[in-house]
């Protein structure tokens, strides 16, 4: 949906707004379309309705005061766009819009950072997929005497003390393991999200 540009007698007033609603563009281009129109449009009304309501002065000085009253689009976005970003990637669950949200929430407390860890370590189970496939006799989930010895790469030198007990079913439990576990690290996610929209 396209936003209708507000008509100003001035050329200068025409470009300091054109710059400031472009500004609202970039500080917004990482959400979904749907978003960043809503934004834009919320800031162009208030812009709109403030112009109408005080009509004394300059048009320029009028808009420029409007403008600083209503702050630095990358500023005042900030906190907004990482909000609603991270709103987005906790419905979608794909991993870009998580691994976004999760970087634009950093400053917002350390938990963003804990589940930002968490998404990482999922990378360890790829990893050794891709070990496996590349050396899959010292790769897998050894035992050793009956208790756990290690998930991953053994270089243990007696091969007949260990014994690696998933064999071919290796890389089908680290791929159900990677999609388990994004699926509960997402949902935990989204439910802190819920629990902070209540605060």
């Amino acid at each position: 949906m396209k936003t209708a540009s507000i008509k100003f007698s001035e050329a200068a007033s025409k470009r300091v707004y054109d710059d400031y609603m472009n500004r609202i563009r970039k500080a917004t281009n990482s959400l979904s379309k749907q978003n960043q129109d809503d934004i834009y449009m919320e800031f162009n009304s208030h812009i709109f309705e403030a112009l109408n309501h005080n009509k004394e002065g300059k048009e320029i000085d009028i808009l420029l005061d409007i403008l600083e009253k209503l702050g630095t689009p990358e500023e005042v976005l900030k906190p907004l766009v990482a909000d609603k970003k991270l709103e987005q990637a906790t419905k979608t669950f794909n991993p870009v819009h998580i691994f976004k949200a999760l970087i634009l929430n950093f400053t917002n407390g350390i938990s963003y950072v804990i589940f930002f860890l968490l998404y990482v370590m999922l990378f360890g189970f790829v990893f050794m997929i891709f070990a496996k496939i590349l050396n899959p006799t010292e790769v897998g989930m050894y035992y050793k005497n009956n208790s756990f010895l290690v998930l991953g790469m053994s270089n243990d030198s007696d091969r007949t003390a260990i014994t690696e007990v998933l064999g071919n079913w290796f890389i089908p439990v680290m791929l159900l393991s990677i999609i388990l576990f994004y699926l509960l690290i997402t949902l935990l996610l989204k439910f802190k999200k819920s629990i902070n929209k209540k605060k």
